[in-house]
């Protein structure tokens, strides 16, 4: 079991790195180097998810990357309301480019459901607009 998130404000991995990368360079990561994603709920399944799948991306409306969960942390923000934190392992993953309808919040994904690595298909990747095009065509 996984989840699908939209990561919003962010156009591609590239740029979702970029963000990452600043982002510990001023300091704002966590001692243990996982990236946190908050979210208002905490998933019923987590204990289903933590450790065994993954937080899938949606940028621009295609699946485009996947980070491991590592686990979740319940919080209350600044006003006392509750939160999650999502635990992520700071490798991004490029996934097949799935196209994706916008919807909010999160979602789980089932594993039969998601796509698979594009690393794990054997020799190297694509370009991203490539992979993008043969995956339209039904070539990947």
């Amino acid at each position: 079991m996984h989840i699908i998130k939209l990561c919003v404000g962010v156009s591609s991995v590239e740029e979702l790195l970029e963000w990452r990368a600043e982002r510990k360079a001023m300091g704002l990561g966590r001692p243990d180097g996982l990236n946190v994603h908050r979210t208002r709920m905490t998933p019923k399944r987590a204990d289903e998810i933590a450790g065994h799948g993954s937080l899938y991306w949606v940028i621009a409306g295609t699946i485009r990357c996947r980070q491991r969960i590592v686990g979740f942390e319940s919080s209350t923000d600044a006003e006392g309301r509750p939160q999650c934190h999502i635990l992520l392992d700071p490798e991004v993953v490029r996934t097949m480019p799935y196209p994706r309808r916008p919807f909010q919040g999160w979602r789980y994904l089932e594993a039969k459901d998601a796509p698979p690595d594009l690393a794990g298909r054997g020799g190297e990747e694509p370009p991203a607009d490539m992979a993008e095009e043969l995956a339209q065509l039904g070539l990947i």
